[in-house]
């Protein structure tokens, strides 16, 4: 998958703005200074990597320029308010949405199999960005669910790349806080920049993490932040906007999800395990530019559907097997391994590992290593849970 790193940039931006509101209430002008410029910096960084907000970003460059020169050019944090959490300032959520985005290059044509699926994904798609009556709306939340290493992040990622959208990959970790209170202003940072950037796709995966049945014995905290992601996805200050924000978001345990969660993904797809066609389909994308006119790809397929592989296993498989066949091809090479490992980094790279044709040897030894963590009885249950509430 080939993913912008434009995200780890808005992630210094973030720390580096920490750093400074952090030297502004010690006085620390030296620090002030420093990470000021720092963040100065970082936004002309982003507005040669996303090109379509340079202008926003150069505007904030300037302001973070003369911050250090005069009080308040950079944005401020609102005073804490009595009986608020401690320390001089409340945090400033306004760049964690940003620190999430990633631009995808994943197409529909980087995904092997899952043909029907991706024309239920690709349908959604096309409506929301079609000019249309305004009676018609399109879905705004899409749930995938199935076995793990089905493909379901790869799945949001083609829908955000054939858009060419914003991509927010969130993971449930890093909308979690220890802190009352400061998940729900996390969730509502993530979705003003969606829409901010729009058009964009959130990608939240492992959504029962925080969507448990509210039949349990949550606490006060946690209700809270569901009430918000409840309130984000329903998108009250979206309704007369022809913006697209969509939501996509995978569980492998769909059968613990919230029934208020559910009626808001009315489009609720099940993502199988691969069957021959799609395993034949994704070892090709995966040995691609390779020899394999020597691999029996009828038996590959039958062996995988046969170990219920998932796509990442039989990802595994693909990467193992050419481990085999780079150990085969460059004997000179790994039988003076330890002596190729006192090379520096600059040294190894005037070297070069030579490829040649992948053997169905290859392969067999590392399907007889790769092993699959499901069982039968775990694609049987999701089958079971999509025939009753799947909806696509």
């Amino acid at each position: 998958m080939k993913i912008d790193l434009s995200g780890v940039l808005y992630g210094q931006l973030k720390e580096s703005e920490k750093k400074y509101y952090d030297a502004l209430a010690k006085n620390d002008l030296e620090n002030v200074k420093k990470f000021a410029q720092q963040c100065a910096n970082i936004e002309k960084q982003l507005a040669d990597k996303v090109p379509d907000q340079a202008k926003a970003h150069l505007e904030k460059a300037k302001r973070w320029d003369e911050a250090d020169k005069k009080a308040g050019t950079a944005p401020k944090k609102r005073m804490v308010e009595k009986g608020e959490k401690s320390g001089d300032t409340e945090e400033d959520f306004s760049g964690f949405g940003e620190s999430l985005i990633q631009t995808s290059t994943v197409t529909w044509k980087d995904i092997g199999g899952l043909a029907e699926v991706k024309s239920l994904i690709m349908e959604t798609v096309v409506i929301a960005g079609l000019s249309k009556p305004e009676s018609i709306k399109p879905d705004k939340g899409i749930l995938l669910f199935g076995p793990p290493g089905t493909g379901k992040t790869l799945l949001a990622a083609a829908a955000a790349g054939s858009l060419k959208a914003t991509f927010f990959n969130v993971k449930i970790s890093s909308v979690l806080s220890k802190y009352f209170g400061e998940s729900t202003k996390l969730i509502t940072a993530l979705y003003e920049s969606a829409r901010s950037h729009a058009p964009s796709i959130v990608f939240i995966d492992e959504l029962d993490s925080i969507t448990m049945s509210r039949d349990g014995d949550q606490g006060e905290a946690s209700r809270k932040v569901l009430a918000t992601l409840l309130a984000e996805l329903d998108g009250f200050q979206d309704k007369k906007s022809d913006k697209l924000i969509l939501t996509l978001s995978a569980t492998n345990t769909p059968w613990s999800l919230d029934d208020a969660v559910l009626s808001r993904f009315p489009k609720r797809i099940y993502i199988p395990l691969p069957d021959k066609k799609a395993c034949q389909e994704i070892t090709k994308i995966q040995t691609k530019g390779l020899d394999i006119s020597q691999v029996d790809m009828e038996k590959i397929g039958d062996q995988c559907v046969t170990r219920n592989y998932s796509g990442r296993d039989l990802q595994n498989v693909c990467r193992d097997a050419m481990k085999s066949m780079t150990r085969r091809i460059n004997k000179d090479i790994f039988d003076n391994i330890e002596n190729m490992a006192e090379l520096s980094f600059e040294e190894l790279q005037k070297k070069t590992l030579k490829a040649g044709p992948l053997s169905m040897e290859d392969f067999t030894q590392a399907i007889t290593r790769i092993k699959s963590p499901l069982t039968p009885d775990d694609f049987k249950k999701q089958e079971a849970w999509n025939k009753q509430y799947g909806a696509s």
